[in-house]
């Protein structure tokens, strides 16, 4: 293993509130020393150079809402495909969901997971195990027991706890545990048979719509219950004004409660749904600009604190249907940087420092993988480290990713800021840092 040392970039520490130019020392992978003053040649020894002025230094990425497809639906995507769209968008580290063929229901496939991770993987990965066995919201899986095999966290993501009194006994068994409930927020009763927001929208396109209501209605069920219980609660891809006025009010009353957000919802409205664009479809659905507005004014003031992809990749044939019959979800891993930025950082709700965080320490510390020195760039700690070049202009082209998914909203979109340089556990597994003042792309539009 080559030792590393990362020279004259923005170091940028969220956990340690480090904000300035140094140089990063790698060996063995570990961080040997962050230093504002220059190095001298006899601590540099014989580590590659690698110029990091103008670039962002930082943790390494973590995505806690990732959809891998291992086991079952490896034409969409496999471990090793998605980790390697994981280290190409600047994630060391990703927390993958439980619907799977079969559901990730069991302490065997939890370790099945971690294996093949450790086997073809090219970045962290820790599996979410479902909280009902087959997912199907009806009877506990062996939560204890995924817990001590590694899982992370517990959700039915793709599907809802509906029962309200099995939600009750699944956030008391996470209470006891000490791990997250991730919920999927769908109240399926007002949602059957919608493919898109219901709106002016969905009423021109003759699609039947999916109210915000169904979002909003398990956000405050959920709370409810688990104001007397205390677990550690996460609604996934918030999309509605009122579930962020919910989760707003429960942070208030000081509960141990979360929430994400994923960039189509930052930056689209339904209205991209107009020309019946299936890459547009997803659960929950894009809404309304009143929406989309309410996300980034809950990441500014702290409402929502994590960000996650939602990565889910379909295979071609799912997508080209028509829109009620097509496949729920796009890709996310490879352009997550720059549309976060585009959205939270452009428009002035949040610095690089907060969005940095809500990529790194804040999912950490959910997940609990803050104990493992993840989610932090420090001395002694691990070498997961992205580097950014957030002037990088480049053009979104889901034909080059490394994802088997081609489903984005994005393509042709040309956007500003790339990871240029992803290092899993002090070894290098991205690298265009050579090529980050390369030229503009051309435009698709």
């Amino acid at each position: 293993m080559t030792d590393l040392l990362l020279r004259g970039g923005r170091v940028i520490d969220p956990a340690s509130h480090l904000d300035a130019t140094a140089d990063v020392l790698v060996s063995r992978g570990r961080v040997v020393s962050i230093e504002t003053a220059p190095l001298p040649p006899s601590a540099i020894g014989d580590a590659r150079v690698l110029e990091a002025e103008g670039c962002l230094v930082v943790p390494g990425l973590i995505d806690g809402h990732v959809h891998l497809r291992e086991p079952g639906n490896e034409r969409a995507e496999t471990i090793a495909t998605g980790t390697a769209a994981a280290v190409a968008g600047g994630f060391t580290t990703v927390c993958c969901m439980p619907n799977t063929t079969p559901a990730l229901d069991t302490a065997a496939l939890v370790h099945f997971i971690r294996l093949r991770a450790q086997e073809t993987g090219r970045c962290r990965v820790f599996p979410i195990a479902a909280a009902t066995e087959a997912r199907a919201g009806e009877r506990l899986s062996p939560m204890h027991a995924m817990a001590a095999a590694g899982a992370v966290g517990f959700s039915d993501d793709g599907s809802v706890v509906a029962e309200a009194a099995l939600m009750r006994r699944v956030l008391a068994t996470c209470a006891s545990i000490g791990l997250p409930f991730l919920q999927h927020c769908q109240e399926l009763t007002l949602t059957e048979g919608a493919s898109m927001h219901e709106g002016e929208v969905s009423a021109r396109l003759g699609l039947i719509g999916w109210p915000r209501e169904a979002e909003e209605l398990i956000v405050e069920r959920d709370l409810r219950l688990n104001r007397a219980i205390g677990a550690r609660y996460h609604a996934q891809h918030l999309s509605a004004a009122g579930s962020v006025e919910a989760l707003r009010e429960a942070r208030r009353r000081g509960e141990p409660v979360t929430g994400e957000v994923s960039p189509h919802h930052l930056l689209l409205t339904d209205a991209a749904c107009a020309g019946y664009d299936t890459h547009a479809k997803m659960n929950p659905p894009l809404r309304e600009e009143s929406d989309r507005r309410a996300l980034i004014e809950a990441v500014a003031e702290g409402v929502v604190t994590i960000l996650g992809t939602d990565h889910a990749p379909h295979t071609a044939e799912s997508k080209e249907v028509d829109f009620a019959a097509a496949s729920f979800g796009v890709v996310g891993l490879e352009g997550a940087v720059p549309l976060y930025a585009e959205a939270l950082v452009e428009s002035g709700a949040i610095d690089w420092p907060r969005l940095v965080a809500m990529m790194t320490l804040e999912p950490a510390r959910l997940h609990g993988i803050d104990r493992l020195g993840l989610g932090r760039l420090a001395e002694g700690g691990p070498a997961d480290i992205t580097v950014i070049d957030p002037q990088r202009r480049w053009v979104i082209d889901p034909q080059r990713f490394e994802t088997l998914g081609r489903n984005s909203p994005f393509a042709g979109r040309t956007v500003i800021g790339k990871p240029v340089l992803t290092i899993v556990d002090g070894e290098i597994r991205f690298d265009e840092l050579a090529c980050r003042n390369a030229p503009v792309a051309p435009s698709a539009t």
